[in-house]
This record gives C-alpha cells, structure tokens and sequence, in this order.
C-alpha cells in the first residue's frame, strides 16, 4: 500500500481545530478574565473610599446639603475621573449624583451587596448594581451617612465608570488583538508543529502493517505483523496475528474436513457397491435360473443376499449415526445406573455370536462398583463396538475379556482380546474416520466402529486408550465418572 496515510492526516486536521479551539477559548477566558482582574484590584484599592467620603458629607439640620454634596462630588471626580458617585436614601433610591454626561437609567439600587459590603472587616470582590445602565454590575465602594448614630442614606461610588469600560475596553482590545496576532498563533505553531511530530511518530508504523492486511487479504496465509513492526500498536498487531493464526487454523480444519468427505464418500461408494453388486447377482441368478436350481442351492442364494443386505443395513445406519454425532446432533443424556448390570446384558447379547466362533468371552469385576453418570445408551454402544471388534479379529479358541475396575476417575471399562494385534505405527490411526485397517487383515468391517467410539466418549468428556503388541492382542479401554463424584462436582 503506497501513497499517503489518511489516519495521519486525519489526526492532523483533528489536532489542528482542538488546538484552535482552545486557542480561542483561552483568548476569551483571558479577555474576561483581564477584566475581572482589573475590576478586582480597583475594588481593593479603592473599596474604602466611600468611607472617607461619608465622613465629610455636609448636613445641615439632619439632612444633606446638596450644593456642598455636589461640591465636594466634583471634587473627587476631579481627582479620579473613573469614579460616578451617587447618594441613596435608607431604601435604595438615588437621591443625588455626579456622573459624566448625566446617563442615569435607574432611580433605585439594590441595598444587598451594598450591606453585604459594609458588613464584611475584609472587603470582598463584589458588585452591584450599575445606575447607568440595567444590564450590567459594576465594582464599587460603599459607606453609609449617619447622623447621631441615625441611619441618613448611603454613599455608593462606582469604581470604573461607563468612561472608564470604554477606554479600558478598546486598550483590553488592543491587547487581545495582539496576542491573538503575535503570541497566540507562535503558540498555536509550535503546538501543532510538536502534535504532529507526536502523530507521526506514533503512525509510522502503520502503513506497513497496513501492508500486511493487505498480503493476507490478497491470499498470503503467512502474512503476520512482526514485532518490530508492531511495538506502537501492540494490541493492534496482537489481535490480527492470533485473528490470521485462527483463521488459517479454521481454513487448514476445512480443508481437512473436505479431504475426509472425499475419501469417506469414495470408501463408502466402494463398501456399498460390494453388497449391491453381490445381491443384484444372486437375485439375477435366481430369476434366470429358477427353474434348474436345487432348494439348496436357492436357499444360499437367498441367505447370502439377506447377508449382504444386513451388512448394507449396518453400514448405513453406521454412516447415519456418526454422521449426527459429528454433527453434534445427539447429546449426552446422562443418568446414574449400574455399569456391572450393562456389561452383563452386553454380554448375553454378544455369548452366541462368540460360541459361534468358539471364543471364550468373559466379564471380570470386583463386588460392590459404584454406581457411574454417563448415558447409558451411549455407553452401550461404545462396549458393542468394542466388543465386535474384538470378537471379529480374534480367531477360533480365543479368548474376549470385559472387565471392570475402579481408578481415580470412576470406572475404567476394558475389553481384552487375544487377537493379532495392532502394530505400533498403525495404532494412531485406527480410530480415524473409515478406517480400513481390519478390512486390510481380511475383515468385513465398516471403519467407522472404532470412530463412533471415540466420538461418544468425546462427549462424554472422556478418552479411548489402547495398549497392544503384534500376536499379543489388544486392550481397549476408557474411564466413566463414578456418581459421587459427580454429585460432588456439583457441589
């Protein structure tokens, strides 16, 4: 992937308006804030002047002398231009003044800063009310006139006249003006100069893992983000690799799944084409010849027929029950029962089928097995199997052992023969979907005994194990939870 890096001109642009915003917003929190400064120290300089000032307001018989009131107005105004002074009576209302212009919109002043003023040893930064205009508050300094310890009215000086706010605005303009122009936007570069080398520095790294997505996108299973590369973005990097590992893995089982599914349907195209072929040519051969065979000879036709039949009928119902097993289609339903009880009934079913062959087929267990937790048409199923199988390659005189025994698991079920034997290299295999190993020794077998086996022990949370030498037999075996502890593993 060439060309240029969207994520970085992204977070470029994005840098830029967040630092001119704070930019701006700083400009206007300093505009307000120089104001309030400037109102603040006038108020701390000036706040006691209104005390000096009601000490010397004329009176004549208990009540102000305006003249000399306005005189001495005029005077202090002289003397700071910025000051409007005014004279209330006790409720508030403006009884006199000196102001420049004579801009006066209110007749009446709220006393509650005023008195909160007065009151306060340490004069706080308050405002009150501005005669002059009815939106706005100004600082001031406030005392009150009294005569005889009597209440007369209040004096109440406007520290930064409309005069004053108009002067110090335009200066406060200029000074905004010119850091806006000169400081603000110095700062403003060198911010966004160190932004973006912070940006870069930390997506320098992304276009090349930009370019891995793109290879394993494109096809290339191999493609993984190595860690030099991905040290800046570490998460990043950590999560597409074990994404890539998954799904190479998921791709690599499918493929695997696929192979089986060929090979099983070719192996199972085989298998149902020999039954078929062996019933089509005896049927055949008794409706051409029906009227020259013996009763013998029709009666074997026909038994070797039904034979083929049940082989086809087992085949299929093999191929049906792994499939849903594979499919997970069918759930364990477990259940505690008597595992001693099965193996006899398993058995009984199993005794003329190995007298058949005049094979000794015995079941060993010691007093007192305890009871197990499994499905027990499951388990069932899995000693048949076992039990065909160890019958079908034990030869005549033989012997098949079922045996029980309690191990730290549970039960350990085993089933004994006294076969040829697995050779060592083929042992891995034989539980492999349609294994063909007992049709290669001349076995009649489906394959898939073995593999249902495992399937359902698999289910069951459990392992197939087999022990065996060549000419010495085999030993299949597996282990059930007993029910107490399952009980106690559900606490």
């Amino acid at each position: 992937m060439t060309g240029r890096n969207p994520l970085f001109i992204k977070a470029s642009l994005t840098l830029f308006f967040v630092l001119a915003l704070v930019g701006c917003t700083y400009l206007l929190i300093t505009w307000r804030m120089a104001d309030q400064y400037v109102d603040e120290i006038n108020q701390r300089l000036y706040g006691r002047i209104a005390d000096s000032t009601a000490t010397h307001v004329p009176m004549e018989n208990g009540v102000v002398d305006t003249a000399d009131m306005h005189h001495l107005m005029h005077s202090m105004m002289m003397i700071n231009p910025s000051v409007e002074v005014y004279l209330l009576d006790s409720v508030g209302n403006i009884t006199s003044y000196v102001v420049p212009h004579k801009k006066v919109v209110r007749e009446k002043v709220d006393l509650k800063p005023l008195l909160t003023f007065i009151e306060a040893e340490e004069k706080p930064f308050i405002k009150g009310d501005d005669p002059r205009n009815l939106e706005e508050q100004k600082v001031f300094s406030a005392a009150p006139i009294l005569k005889e310890g009597k209440l007369q009215g209040y004096v109440y000086i406007i520290l930064a006249s409309a005069e004053r706010a108009a002067v110090t605005g335009g200066v406060t303009g200029s000074y905004i003006q010119l850091m806006g122009t000169q400081y603000f936007f110095v700062a403003l570069a060198v911010a966004l100069g160190l932004g973006l080398l912070v940006i870069w520095y930390s997506t320098r790294s992304l276009r090349d893992i930009l370019e891995v997505f793109q290879r394993f996108r494109d096809g290339d299973q191999e493609a993984r983000i190595p860690d030099h590369m991905g040290k800046d973005w570490y998460p990043l990097a950590e999560t597409f690799n074990s994404m890539a590992d998954t799904l190479v893995a998921n791709i690599e089982k499918i493929r695997s799944v696929d192979r089986f599914r060929q090979e099983l349907i070719a192996n199972v195209s085989h298998d149902l084409r020999t039954p078929l072929a062996v019933i089509q040519g005896y049927l055949e051969t008794l409706l051409i010849k029906n009227d020259t065979l013996s009763p013998e000879n029709r009666k074997q036709y026909l038994g070797t027929s039904i034979k083929s039949i049940h082989r086809l009928t087992k085949l299929i119902g093999q191929l049906f029950e792994y499939s849903k097993l594979e499919a997970l289609q069918i759930q364990p339903q477990k259940e505690a029962f008597f595992l001693t009880e099965l193996v006899h009934d398993v058995k009984y079913k199993y005794q003329i089928l190995a007298e058949d062959k005049e094979i000794v087929l015995t079941v060993e267990h010691p007093e007192n097995v305890p009871l197990v937790f499994a499905d027990i048409g499951m388990v069932e199923r899995v000693i048949q199997n076992l039990l065909d199988n160890a019958i079908k390659h034990t030869p005549s005189g033989g012997e098949v052992k079922l045996e029980l025994a309690e191990n730290h698991q549970g039960v350990q079920v085993r089933v004994v023969d006294t076969g040829p034997g697995i050779p060592k290299d083929k042992q891995s295999f034989i539980f492999e979907r349609y294994n063909k190993l007992a049709n290669a020794k001349g076995g009649n077998g489906t394959g898939l005994g073995l593999a249902i086996v495992k399937k359902i022990l698999e289910l069951h949370e459990t392992t197939i194990e087999v022990q065996s030498k060549v000419n010495q037999g085999a030993s299949f075996s597996f282990s059930l939870p007993s029910y107490s502890q399952h009980e106690l593993a559900m606490g």
